[in-house]
């Protein structure tokens, strides 16, 4: 959650409750629906894994988009979203290691209301949805010896190829679904 601290000093019991209703009511029953599960929430985010990066993308865009859509009591809780994939270390309910550590920090250079994917995961869903991820180029990241090569969707940007129509906006290509018509982190701060 961008601003989680600033906003909970700011009005702590509505901050809090805005942002329990908002993932018993939303973040959650989207995490189920895309056979997800929540390994842990945090004062500002949640770790979620999923069986399909897929879903963790659908997810996540579909959860980036409810809550920009949101009414105006709840309109300050913005979140960034970081989705990765790699190997993970189990223990008991909690999932560790550099598979989750990527995802923390690639969640870090989301925008707010945006995702950021590594390669890897934009490698297997590049060509399953119509959503423009921009190439933000191999980025330093804490904690990881190696580069992480990424991309950022932004929220602001409709779901779409890479034509734009008339007036400028960009349209999903003929014959193909925009990402809407499907039915409906992952890290999630």
């Amino acid at each position: 959650m961008v601003g989680y601290a600033r906003l909970v000093r700011a009005e702590e019991e509505a901050t809090l409750a805005a942002l329990r209703r908002l993932r018993k009511e939303l973040i959650e029953p989207k995490i189920e629906l895309h056979h997800g599960r929540i390994v842990k929430l945090m004062g500002d985010g949640i770790l979620a894994e999923f069986s399909s990066v897929v879903s963790a993308v659908a997810c996540s865009v579909e959860v980036q988009r409810l809550l920009a859509a949101r009414d105006a009591c709840e309109a300050q809780i913005v979140f960034r979203i970081g989705v990765n994939v790699d190997d993970v270390v189990i223990d008991g309910d909690d999932i560790l290691g550099d598979g989750v550590n990527v995802a923390a920090r690639l969640e870090a250079l989301a925008d707010p209301g945006g995702i950021c994917i590594s390669d890897v995961v934009y490698e297997q869903v590049r060509d399953r949805f119509d959503l423009i991820f921009r190439d933000i180029g191999k980025q330093k990241i804490k904690n990881i010896n190696r580069p992480v090569q990424a991309w950022k969707w932004p929220a602001y940007i409709a779901v779409t190829d890479h034509e734009p129509d008339e007036i400028g906006n960009p349209q999903a290509p003929a014959g193909k679904p925009s990402f809407d018509t499907w039915n409906a982190a992952t890290r999630t701060a």
